[in-house]
């Protein structure tokens, strides 16, 4: 993999970063990589996360799934980072993604219907929480439990459970005896895809999750105090410089149509741990070449404050394109999908370039699963060390926590501080009431 900081460079965006700056903000990613060095040998809270590739044992992890390793189908059920992980994983490994289904909402609506169109009897249920309290992930899998039973399916043989040492899901673990995997200690959700958290799904399908762990691992060796020899902290260096000088979004566009998941579990990495104490860049999702044509025009010519975060992969299968037997249509005559996606990806950036705008490429050789353990492993580490530049607490989320405790309260009824927040909440609604 490598990371190309050319498109962002003061002399050719604005904002940009000048070679001077990037110097003297070398400097700083030293004593960053310190700091996090530190805290992975002292296996900190969060800091842990960075040790995953060499904790993860995807042995433990195979033998858990093996009662249920003959399912045609996966169904997870969690939210957050117990549910993106895993889709980006399957998505982007599996020959049939359609095999993993995520149950993430509690839109009603969508989970009768995702239940009803699938085979009960030949689908693992994958149930994920660390606190084995998230109200969203504990009342789909009730309904998920019924759903089972209404169909005769015993759901107990079809279950493995992820979950801390304790709590409600645990208790029902430990009493159903269900195959049961730890969520590592220290390890927030959004930073546990390189665990049983994201790699279950996987491993029922047969993936290649030996792989994927190996390849993480060669992004951790990547590591080092300098951003001009480590791909991931020179994109985490450059994107919080590019913030600092007013590119405060931060859109994210694949060159793949497996890693359109990948962008979603981006979003909440970057959001989630950045978007503290009034600063963090908000991350936009598009995919290439697809939203050239719905929001390029914005990234290119709107308001400066983007930075467009390229992901291509270099080796594509060959699609030839058929000649059409038309003159005006010849330009296509010998070339390939790959091809054309390469070109599209090419003026795009050129596009940015040409018109004064930042962007970052990020390249992986081919998108097997030691790419994608590369990829996944960068933006970790990436993240974290913008947050050690930034000076946020990087790993905690008490915007999500607040959020959590209001809906339990008013699902119990309680009087709190959150739900009279809620009943106090402006509103001025126009429009009809429906009567």
């Amino acid at each position: 993999m490598y990371v190309d900081i050319g498109p962002a460079l003061g002399s050719v965006a604005e904002p940009g970063v000048d070679e001077d700056a990037l110097d003297a903000l070398d400097e700083r990613v030293a004593d960053a990589h310190g700091r996090i060095a530190r805290g992975r040998e002292a296996d900190e809270f969060g800091y842990a996360a960075l040790n995953l590739p060499d904790r993860t044992d995807p042995g433990a992890i195979r033998a858990a799934v093996a009662p249920v390793a003959d399912a045609e189908y996966v169904l997870t059920v969690g939210i957050g980072g117990s549910a993106l992980g895993a889709r980006t994983v399957t998505a982007a490994l599996a020959d049939d993604p359609d095999r993993h289904v995520v149950l993430d909402n509690v839109d009603p609506e969508h989970v009768e219907r995702t239940l009803a169109d699938l085979p009960l009897s030949e689908t693992a249920v994958n149930v994920v929480s660390k606190s084995g309290t998230t109200a969203e992930t504990l009342a789909n899998f009730l309904v998920v439990r019924e759903a089972y039973e209404d169909r005769g399916v015993d759901w107990t043989d079809r279950t493995v459970v992820t979950t801390g040492e304790a709590g409600p899901l645990r208790a029902l673990a430990d009493a159903e005896d269900l195959p049961t995997l730890p969520v590592p200690d220290g390890v927030p959700g959004r930073f546990s895809v390189l665990s049983a958290v994201g790699l279950v799904p996987a491993a029922i399908l047969g993936l290649d999750i030996e792989g994927l762990l190996r390849g993480a691992a060669e992004a951790a060796d990547d590591l080092g105090p300098s951003l001009h020899d480590s791909p991931a902290y020179a994109y985490g260096a450059v994107t919080y410089a590019l913030e600092e000088r007013g590119a405060t979004v931060n859109a994210v566009v694949p060159y793949a149509e497996r890693l359109e998941p990948f962008a979603e579990w981006f979003a909440q990495l970057w959001a989630e741990s950045l978007g503290k104490d009034g600063r963090g860049q908000t991350p936009a999702r598009a995919l290439g070449v697809t939203d050239q044509h719905s929001q390029l025009q914005l990234y290119r010519a709107g308001r400066r404050d983007k930075v467009v975060s390229v992901v291509r992969v270099g080796d594509q299968p060959a699609v030839a394109v058929p000649d059409a037997g038309h003159e005006s249509l010849s330009y296509l005559s010998g070339a390939d999908l790959g091809e054309l996606l390469a070109a599209e990806c090419d003026a795009t950036v050129a596009s940015l370039s040409a018109a004064g705008r930042p962007a970052v490429e990020i390249e992986l050789d081919r998108l097997d699963a030691r790419g994608l353990g590369e990829l996944l492993y960068s933006m970790a580490a990436a993240c974290v060390l913008v947050g050690e530049l930034a000076g946020v607490e990087t790993f905690t989320q008490p915007a999500v926590e607040w959020g959590k405790r209001a809906a339990r309260a008013l699902l119990r009824g309680d009087d709190t501080e959150e739900t009279r927040a809620v009943a106090e909440r402006p509103t001025r609604r126009i429009g009809s009431d429906g009567a």
